[in-house]
């Protein structure tokens, strides 16, 4: 299909299903608001961009109600899922008011909180945004980065799934 996204025949929906075919990783991003409270959700969007300097990059809809809360943190951590953690995927994707109850977090360098167990952490500088269309793209500078153990929680074609290794 090759239509503009500004075409009335554009299909929102069947281009959402093709950018699926795409496998991705899967975190959860994690900061402190300036007032102190914890917040995170789960985040597919997340990928390197640079090693000099250390940036990566997520983006963030527009329409949902943490959005001012990650432009005011001065840092956040993307703690990289691993396999048994989908239950937290599940956990940071829903609207609950708070998602850290009962969890085992620790503090990074940065002040960000992270999550245990993850396959890797980084925390990074809060300074960079541009607009993303109906999202907003956080450029990250790495401050701070820690490989865990494990194989990576993996999300395709609307499901989650397991890397195989051969």
């Amino acid at each position: 299909m090759s239509v503009s996204d500004d075409s009335p025949e554009f299909d929102t929906i069947a281009f959402r299903r093709a950018l699926g075919m795409f496998a991705t990783g899967i975190t959860v991003v994690t900061a402190r608001t300036p007032e102190g409270r914890r917040i995170g959700l789960t985040v597919n969007s997340f990928n390197s961009v640079s090693l000099t300097p250390p940036l990566v990059l997520w983006s963030l809809a527009r329409h949902l109600p943490v959005l001012a809360d990650f432009e005011r943190c001065s840092h956040y951590a993307i703690n990289v899922l691993a396999t048994h953690q989908q239950p937290l995927s599940q956990r940071f994707a829903t609207r609950a008011e708070d998602k850290f109850a009962e969890l085992d977090v620790r503090e990074g360098v940065t002040g960000a909180p992270l999550l245990q167990d993850c396959c890797a952490w980084f925390e990074c500088r809060n300074g960079i945004r541009h607009d993303g269309g109906d999202h907003l793209l956080f450029i990250g500078q790495v401050e701070a980065f820690e490989r865990g153990e494990g194989e990576p929680l993996i999300y395709h074609a609307g499901r989650y799934r397991y890397l195989s290794v051969d």
